[in-house]
This record gives C-alpha cells, sequence and structure tokens, in this order.
C-alpha cells in the first residue's frame, strides 16, 4: 500500500523505516532534509509538503511533536486538508492535547477525511524493533481498516473510544510513567545513602510487586550514569503540560503529575532537557549530593 508518511523524527523515521521493510510504498516528508534523504535512501519518495503527500497517498500519517505542528500539518497552508479526498485516512500518531485533536478530527470529518488519534509509547528502542504500543482513538471502523498498518509499527493497537480518547489514554500512561520514574529514583537513592547496593536493591525487588517495564527499562540507566535519550526530558515535559491541562479542563485532580513536572522543568534549566527522562535520578543526586551508586 502506499503510504504518506510526515514527520521524520526521533520517533517518526524508525517509524517510516518498518513500514518500507513490511513492503509499503511511502511518501515522505519532513522540513529536515536530512531524514527525508535517509528514508529515500531506504525507497521512499520525497514529497516537498504535507499536501504533496495526501495528494499521492489515501492513507496519511502524522508524527510530529505537538498540538500546533498537528494543526499546521493538517489544517494550515501547504497541509494534509488542501491535498486529501474525501473517503482518506488521516492516522495522527503524534501525542497531542485531547481538545486538539478533536478540533482537527472536526476539520477533517467536515472534508470527509476520516481520522484518528493513535499515539505510541514505548520511546525510540521500541519505534526501531517495532513493538510500540499504539492507543486510538476516532471512529472504530476507520481502526479496523488501518489495524495491519499499525501492527507494523506496534506489538499491540487497541481502541479506545471516540476522537482524542487515544491522547487522553496517552497522557494517562506519561503520568504514571513520570511519577513511576521519580519514585524508582528515590528508592534507589534511599538504598545508595543506606549503603545498599542499588543494583542488587534492583534485582532483587524487580520481580515483586514494585517491578514494572519503567523499572526495568530505566534502572540500569540511573545506576550506569547513562542518560542517553529513549525519551527526552523535553518531550515529557510537554506530554505532562498537557496532562495538566486537560486534568483542570476536566477537573481531575493530578498533583503528583504537578510535582514531577517541576522536577522535569528543573531539569530542563539545568541543561538536561534532551537528556533521557530517566535522568529525573540526576533531580535526586542533586538534592541529595551524592550519585545514586553503591560507596561501600
Amino acid at each position: 500500500m502506499k503510504i504518506g508518511f510526515i514527520g521524520l523524527g526521533i520517533m517518526g523515521k524508525p517509524m517510516a523505516k518498518n513500514l518500507i521493510r513490511a513492503g509499503h510504498e511511502l511518501v515522505v516528508f519532513d522540513f529536515n532534509k536530512a531524514a527525508v534523504e535517509e528514508l529515500v535512501g531506504c525507497g521512499a519518495q520525497a514529497a516537498d509538503s504535507s499536501k504533496a503527500v495526501a495528494v499521492a497517498c489515501r492513507v496519511v500519517i502524522t508524527m510530529v511533536p505537538n498540538s500546533p505542528h498537528v494543526k499546521a500539518a493538517v489544517m494550515g497552508e501547504g497541509g494534509v486538508l488542501e491535498g486529501a479526498k474525501a473517503g482518506d485516512i488521516l492516522i495522527d500518531m503524534s501525542s497531542i492535547a485531547p481538545l486538539a485533536s478533536q478540533e482537527v478530527y472536526k476539520a477533517c470529518k467536515e472534508k470527509g477525511v476520516r481520522m484518528i488519534d493513535a499515539p505510541v509509547s514505548g520511546g525510540q528502542p521500541k519505534a526501531i524493533d517495532g513493538s510500540l504500543s499504539i492507543m486510538v482513538g476516532g471512529d472504530e471502523d476507520t481502526f479496523k481498516e488501518v489495524y495491519d498498518i499499525l501492527m507494523v509499527m506496534g506489538s499491540s493497537a487497541v481502541y479506545c473510544g471516540a476522537s482524542g480518547a487515544g491522547n487522553t489514554t496517552k497522557l494517562a500512561n506519561q503520568v504514571i510513567v513520570a511519577v513511576n520514574i521519580a519514585a524508582l529514583s528515590e528508592g534507589l537513592m534511599l538504598a545508595a545513602k543506606a549503603g545498599v547496593d542499588p543494583e542488587k536493591v534492583f534485582n532483587a525487588i524487580k520481580g515483586g510487586l514494585a517491578g514494572s517495564t519503567v523499572m526495568n527499562a530505566k534502572a540500569p540507566m540511573m545506576i550506569a550514569h547513562t542518560f542517553e535519550p529513549g525519551f527526552r526530558i523535553d518531550l515529557h515535559i510537554k506530554d505532562l503540560n498537557n496532562a495538566l491541562e486537560t486534568g483542570h479542563s476536566v477537573g481531575a485532580p493530578l498533583p503528583l503529575t504537578a510535582y514531577v513536572q517541576e522536577i522535569l522543568e528543573n531539569l530542563h534549566f539545568a541543561g538536561e532537557g534532551s537528556s533521557d527522562h530517566s535522568a529525573i535520578a540526576k533531580y535526586y543526586e542533586k538534592m541529595a549530593g551524592s550519585e545514586i551508586k553503591f560507596e561501600g
């Protein structure tokens, strides 16, 4: 199938490559010309605008940073809706505010374009190996129609409800991940300051109730003090801003989210915005005056 792909960043580029490996014909667009050239080298066709992508393809995927970027790519000048035809499908896999997703959905519907919001979880490693978790909002029939495409990029794709439900689910995911990483940092710092090897603590508890995918992924990074990004702090700040905004609009209390957001903002202004979100551990190290490591 010929598929359009707009947004070839840290997540979009490996997702697009997986579609090519699966035998799909891709037409791609990004303002980063080097990323476009890399995909062309993998067999994709380059387009000069989001509109041109939509003209060439009946199914278009967008994977861009935030709500304004999705609106520009879809509804703006030279956007998807200028080139799309009635019956076409837009799959927005960006992580954006649910209200923004519903706004884009409405604009698509007015032109007869079918849209689902399908944000992902798993970070760059799972984007590379095609094992992302995909959460979907919009028309269920459209979800079923593109399910096989989604499963090229993910190990699961779950329909969550009407337009915006996918992004609401993603925000819940990001809240849980952020608070989990902060709690993990606290626990490992407690162990280190008490003179117990954090690595032994991790190995002892990872199979119990405290164990989680987050712990398995992030504890080794904290212990080794390697914070190369799988998911950048600045992107998590964006997601938690959307979560807090959504929480305020629906009356959902998010006090733990607000606290972790302050930690992330502190790290951003300390120059850690491009570090992996496991660098939340650095906030605790600064507060404790020592690193998460065994001093015994």
